[in-house]
């Protein structure tokens, strides 16, 4: 492979400079092509593909942008290849790694923008942000001196102006209601936490939920703290939330796994054309390998998730509750450019301890594949169990207790949930999608923090307690109207129960954290209820279990 080092230095003037400057594009382009070899040298078709841009670029018509022509070229090989190897750049690998390694650098506060300012959610607990006297409510105005409330600010640009080594600093002007004048701060940024598990609760006295919305490095050190806090207030049976997380590191899926799991047994298995088959087993370090478990997942379930749920699935440890998964079971590694960005190709293919595949059919094309998602929408799949009929090369048998599962890409879950579109209605999907709901709580805690919390000085009380007055529901219509959304009727009424439900929902999470707002959400989520319903009625959890004969 040829890399930059290699390649000759400029002697002088532009035109050296140009000519060196393709000659890398063509290294990028021949190290690229070269990864897609079977033999360790330059292939001739890589030689062959280098020396057509090499043409272009010498002798074509037009000028091009050739970093734009580079990426497109990549972008589009890598597209015909499956639906996720991909091309990501400099910045894109920086942002997609962060949520992933689990921390970033910066001032530690959740924001939102509204209405042209910088309106602050909350400050993460112990943060810089926080230390110094920074609250939810408050309103940057000024970063640096330099004013950014009403400049029409983005959300990167917030990051970018916020963001920042550990041990830098960054001034904000901060307007605070109640307070004349704007507040000065310093902030020292140090290194932020993000944190993976979203919520965990006790849901009743033996029965404890944890919510988990990715696969990163923290995740299992973050398992081994909210089982601990669960098991002081009395933990026996487990919902382990996995509905709506798309993945993450196939090491971190392993060892989440095997914390339920006794004893030496195959996880999951990798194998690709190039790829010889590579097993991840249990060991005897899980923190609860016994009591009732029970996982939740849908359709944006994927990889990691998958690995999981079909892991306890094909060794009888857990029942799965929801919708058939996403079916994302392609292992992708990541190689680095010389320029900073990333091809992450697909170099194998996961497969669970029975031998299912995990991967959904893409042999009809990107586009079809990308719609298979949509298409279950609109399908009686959502709908209704009895509608799906498997073959019977797509049964298999878990390995335990002989029960019949299926393959096909995808988990198909034990009790199948319906999608609940009971409450849909256009004035709803308005108020979701524009983001009006959200801004109208944030707008109305802000307003009433101290006499919410002089009246709830606990979420149980504000749980138990505090309903949405009508008062506050035309608030919330009115706010609308002034958002360009109009009032409907009917549509309101099929949709007020689950509006009056998300206005709750949102609003502990304004005061308290993310976990108050899933005990508030969960109330109204059909696959949360079931998996309450399998843990606690008759035998459903036992039956589902139980050994068949061969």
């Amino acid at each position: 492979m040829i890399s930059v080092q290699n390649l000759p230095q400029p002697l002088n003037g532009n035109k050296n400079k140009t000519m060196n400057s393709r000659k890398i594009i063509i290294s990028i382009l021949i190290s690229a092509v070269c990864i897609f070899s079977s033999q360790a040298q330059i292939s001739t078709q890589s030689l062959k593909f280098g020396e057509v841009f090499e043409k272009i670029s010498n002798y074509y018509v037009d000028t091009i942008n050739e970093d734009k022509f580079v990426e497109e070229v990549i972008v589009q090989m890598l597209h015909d290849l499956d639906p996720h190897s991909s091309y990501l750049s400099k910045d894109e690998v920086k942002a997609m790694q962060e949520p992933l390694d689990g921390n970033f650098e910066g001032i530690g506060v959740s924001f939102n923008i509204m209405k042209d300012t910088i309106f602050i959610i909350n400050t993460i607990s112990g943060g810089p942000a926080e230390r110094v006297g920074i609250r939810g409510g408050d309103r940057i105005v000024k970063i640096d001196s330099l004013t950014v409330a009403g400049t029409g600010i983005t959300n990167t640009d917030v990051q970018k102006k916020l963001k920042g080594k550990k041990g830098s600093k960054v001034q904000v002007s901060i307007a605070r209601r109640n307070v004349q004048g704007l507040l000065d701060f310093t902030i020292t940024r140090d290194e932020i936490p993000i944190y993976s598990i979203d919520a965990s609760y006790m849901v009743d006295d033996k029965t404890g939920y944890i919510k988990l919305s990715r696969f990163s490095m923290t995740s299992v050190d973050e398992f081994y703290n909210a089982i601990s806090k669960l098991e002081k207030q009395g933990l026996q049976n487990l919902i382990l939330d996995l509905s709506g997380n798309g993945g993450g590191y196939l090491r971190i899926a392993v060892e989440l796994a095997d914390q339920f799991i006794d004893g030496k047994n195959l996880l999951v298995y990798t194998e690709g054309a190039k790829n010889p088959r590579h097993n991840y087993y249990s060991t005897d370090r899980g923190e609860f390998q016994k009591g009732k478990l029970v996982v939740m997942i849908d359709e944006s379930s994927a990889s990691a998730s998958e690995i999981v749920a079909g892991a306890l699935q094909d060794l009888d440890r857990a029942v799965i509750v929801g919708r058939r998964s996403f079916g994302k079971g392609l292992v992708q590694q990541p190689f680095g450019l010389m320029d900073g960005s990333m091809i992450r190709l697909t170099i194998a293919k996961y497969y669970t301890p029975t031998g299912r595949l995990i991967q959904k059919p893409y042999d009809k094309g990107f586009d079809e594949y990308s719609k298979e998602i949509t298409e279950r929408f609109f399908s009686t799949q959502y709908a209704d169990t009895a509608v799906f009929s498997f073959p019977d090369s797509l049964k298999y048998r878990t390995l335990n207790k002989n029960r019949v599962v299926y393959g096909g890409g995808g988990i198909m879950p034990d009790y199948f949930v319906s999608y609940d579109t009971s409450y849909f209605s256009g004035y709803y999907r308005d108020l979701i999608s524009k983001g009006i709901l959200n801004q109208f709580i944030l707008n109305y805690g802000d307003k009433n923090r101290s006499k919410l919390k002089a009246a709830y000085p606990g979420f149980n009380e504000f749980r138990k307690s505090f309903t949405v007055s009508e008062e506050m529901l035309n608030s919330l219509i009115e706010y609308a109207e002034d958002e360009g959304v109009s009032y409907n009727e009917n549509d309101f009424r099929k949709s007020e129960y689950m509006i009056r439900h998300l206005c709750k929902a949102y609003l502990a999470r304004d005061i308290w954290e993310t976990s108050e707002f899933f005990q508030i959400y969960n109330e109204s989520d059909p696959i949360f209820k079931r998996a309450v319903q399998v843990m606690e009625e008759g035998n459903l959890y036992e039956k589902k279990l139980e050994a068949l004969k061969p």
